[in-house]
């Protein structure tokens, strides 16, 4: 069963904690509960996207600084 992750607010999406950092997580690696995969950027803050169950990464949605809204699939949970 697939699974989406929503952003959880609009903004920028970042698969990284800053620009210099690996990514928070991979396609094919393990994913837990409540574990942030990406950030959202909106009005200069930061807000963690966490998955809501655990399941190993599938896909990306949304690439790394593209614009997203409020409850848009980000990304795909197997």
């Amino acid at each position: 069963m697939v699974k989406q992750v929503l952003a959880p607010l609009p903004g920028l999406f970042y698969r990284k904690p800053s620009p210099d950092a690996a990514p928070f997580k991979q396609e094919g690696d393990p994913v837990a509960a409540g574990e942030t995969i990406g950030l959202i950027e909106a009005m200069k803050s930061f807000f963690p996207v966490e998955a809501d169950v655990a399941g190993t990464l599938a896909r990306f949605l949304a690439q790394d600084g593209d614009t997203v809204d409020a409850d848009q699939a980000i990304a795909e949970l197997e």
